[in-house]
C-alpha cells in the first residue's frame, strides 16, 4: 500500500506514546439548575487544553468505547483570520514542533506542519474509538489528499467509508481569472474501526423486532402483511387461487390482478388458512434504511453563524460547521446510548446536534468535546448552556433541550519521571493502574478489601498503596485477598514473601513506582 513521507513523520509517527497521562480537573457542572461546583455525575465532558494531551487522558476511562468521532481540524489554507488558526500557525502548536519535531522543524512546509500536527492526534482517536465506531474528518483540497493518505495508513484502507462531499453554498459568482470554476463544496471523509461499524439504518436491517427469515428467503428477513383492503368497493372484488391447494379467495384486494399473480409467481404471497398473507421485506419498509448518498446538498454555514450571533451576541466565531449537518451525521450514525467526541470542537456544534437528538427521541447519547482555545468556556461551553436552557425570546424563542455538562481543565501529569506523581490523588492513580494493566474501563470495585481493583480475564489486581507510608506485601496482607481469580496481581511498596511461594500461590508482585526514599 502507498504510503505518504514528509520531513518531521519519523518523530511523530510514535509521538502519542511519549504524550503524559494528565489528570482532568473538573472545575465546574452544568445542568437545567445552571452552573455550580458540586459534580452533578454527568458524563458529558467539555475539556479546555491541547487536544493531543486531553486525547491521551481519556484513555483511561474512554479506549475502545467512543462509537462516534467527529473532528473539523484545521484546514491548513493558510488563512490568517480564523478563530482557531487555520494555518497551525498557533504558537502552542509552533511550540510543540519545536520540541517534538527538534530544529528541522523551523524549515518545515506548511503542509509537513499540518501532517506532523495530525497524525498522533489521529493515532490516539483510532484507540478511543470503538470496535463497531466511526470517524468523520471535515476537510478541504487543501489537506484531502494528505488526509486520506495518513487516514489508510492509521486506520486501514480496506476500512475506509467513503467521501462525503457537501456544499456550503448554493451557488456563486465567479472571480477572474478561474470565474467558470468556483469551489462551494467541502468533504467529510468516513473510516471505521473495522468492519463491524454499521449505520443506523443497516443496524435496523439486522436488530429489527418482528423480522426473520425462517424460510431462509434470499431476500432477506421479512414479515407477514394482510393484502386485503377495506377501501375499495366490492365490486372490485375478484378471485386468487393458491396454485398448491386450488383454492379459492375472493375479497376486495389492496392490488390489481396482474399484481398478485406477478406476486403469486415470485413466491410473495403465503397461503394461510383464512386469507392469504403479503411476504413484506424488510428493506422495503418505511423507515431510515434507504441507501445513504456521499453527495449531501447545501447545508449553509450562515444559519449556524446567525444563530450563534443570537445567542452569543458579544462573541465572534467564523465559519462555525452547520448545525443541520451535525445533526445529519448524528441521526445516521449514532445510536441512543453512544458516546460522541470532538476533539477540534470549536463552537460546540457536535455537543448543540447530540443534545438536539437527545430532545427528540429521548435518547441518552453522551458527548466529549475538546478545544485548545482559550474560548473553550466563553464560546464553547456557553453556547451548550444556552442549548440547555433555550435562547431567544417571543417568535424567536427556542425551547432548551434539558441535559448536563461538566467542564475540565488539563491537570498535572500522573508521572513525573518514572515515578508516580502522589499529588494527583489515589483515587486518578487507581485508575491509571488498572487501565495499564486491562486496556479496560475502570469501576470502582465492590468488596471488603480497600486496594482491591477488581478482576479482568480471571486475574485480581490490587493496589496497595497508601500516600505517606511503605506498603508491604507479606502474609498479613495476604490474609485480606478473598477475591477468588486464577491469577493476582500485587502492587506494593515492597514484598516479604520468596519469589518461589509467590509463584506457587499464583501471584505476581509489582512494585510501586515512586520515590521511596520520600517517606
Amino acid at each position: 500500500m502507498p504510503t505518504l513521507e514528509w520531513i518531521g513523520k519519523d518523530k511523530v509517527i510514535n509521538h502519542h506514546q511519549e504524550v503524559p497521562f494528565r489528570v482532568l480537573e473538573r472545575r465546574y457542572s452544568y445542568d437545567e439548575s445552571g452552573q455550580h461546583d458540586e459534580d452533578n455525575g454527568s458524563e458529558n465532558m467539555i475539556i479546555r487544553g491541547d487536544n493531543l494531551e486531553a486525547l491521551k487522558a481519556l484513555l483511561p476511562r474512554y479506549e475502545g468505547r467512543v462509537k462516534c468521532i467527529y473532528i473539523d481540524p484545521p484546514y491548513n489554507t493558510g488563512n490568517e483570520g480564523w478563530v482557531y488558526n487555520d494555518n497551525v500557525n498557533d504558537p502552542r502548536i509552533k511550540k510543540w514542533l519545536g520540541e517534538v519535531v527538534g530544529k528541522e522543524g523551523e524549515d518545515l512546509t506548511r503542509h509537513d506542519k499540518w501532517l506532523c500536527m495530525m497524525y498522533p492526534r489521529l493515532k490516539l482517536l483510532h484507540k478511543l474509538l470503538s470496535e463497531d465506531g466511526v470517524i468523520f474528518i471535515s476537510i478541504d483540497d487543501n489537506e484531502q489528499a494528505h488526509l486520506k493518505l495518513i487516514c489508510d495508513e492509521i486506520f486501514g484502507k480496506s476500512n475506509f467509508i467513503e467521501t462525503i462531499i457537501w456544499d456550503k453554498k448554493a451557488g456563486a459568482k465567479g472571480v477572474p481569472p478561474r470565474s467558470m470554476l468556483v469551489n462551494v463544496h467541502e468533504y467529510i471523509i468516513a473510516y471505521s474501526k473495522n468492519s463491524n461499524f454499521k449505520f443506523i439504518g443497516e443496524r435496523r436491517l439486522a436488530e429489527a423486532e418482528g423480522f426473520s427469515n425462517p424460510d431462509n428467503d434470499p431476500r432477506g428477513p421479512w414479515r407477514m402483511s394482510n393484502i386485503k383492503s377495506t377501501t375499495k368497493s366490492k365490486d372490485e372484488a375478484f378471485t386468487i387461487v393458491d396454485p398448491t391447494t386450488g383454492k379459492q379467495y375472493t375479497n376486495t384486494w389492496a392490488f390489481s390482478a396482474a399484481s398478485l399473480e406477478k406476486m403469486i409467481r415470485e413466491g410473495r404471497i403465503l397461503w394461510k388458512k383464512s386469507l392469504p398473507k403479503q411476504k413484506e421485506f424488510l428493506y422495503e419498509m418505511k423507515n431510515p434504511n434507504k441507501a445513504i448518498k456521499t453527495t449531501w446538498g447545501v447545508f449553509d454555514p450562515q444559519s449556524t453563524t446567525v444563530f450563534l450571533k443570537e445567542i452569543l451576541p458579544n462573541e465572534k466565531f467564523d465559519n462555525p460547521k452547520p448545525i443541520k449537518l451535525i445533526d445529519y451525521l448524528v441521526q445516521v450514525s449514532v445510536g441512543p446510548n453512544d458516546i460522541i467526541l470532538d476533539s477540534f470542537a470549536g463552537s460546540g456544534t457536535t455537543a448543540h446536534a447530540v443534545l438536539n437528538m437527545n430532545k427528540a427521541d429521548g435518547g441518552h447519547r453522551k458527548f466529549i468535546l475538546v478545544e485548545m482555545m482559550d474560548y473553550a468556556d466563553s464560546i464553547t461551553a456557553e453556547r451548550v448552556k444556552r442549548v440547555i436552557q433555550g435562547y431567544g425570546e417571543g417568535k424567536k424563542a427556542v425551547e432548551g433541550t434539558g441535559g448536563s455538562f461538566s467542564f475540565y481543565d488539563l491537570g498535572e501529569p500522573l508521572l513525573i519521571g518514572e515515578c508516580l506523581n502522589e499529588s494527583v490523588g489515589a483515587d486518578k492513580i487507581r485508575e491509571y493502574i488498572w487501565f495499564m494493566e486491562t486496556k479496560a474501563p475502570y469501576a470502582p470495585a465492590s468488596g471488603e478489601n480497600p486496594y482491591y481493583l477488581g478482576t479482568c480475564n480471571d486475574t485480581g489486581y490490587y493496589f496497595y498503596y497508601e500516600p505517606e507510608q511503605v506498603t508491604v506485601l507479606d502474609y498479613q496482607f495476604l490474609s485480606t485477598v478473598t477475591e477468588k481469580s486464577g491469577s493476582t496481581v500485587i502492587y506494593a511498596d515492597r514484598c516479604s514473601i520468596g519469589a518461589d511461594k509467590l509463584a506457587q500461590m499464583g501471584i505476581v508482585f509489582k512494585k510501586i513506582p515512586r520515590d521511596i526514599s520520600r517517606l
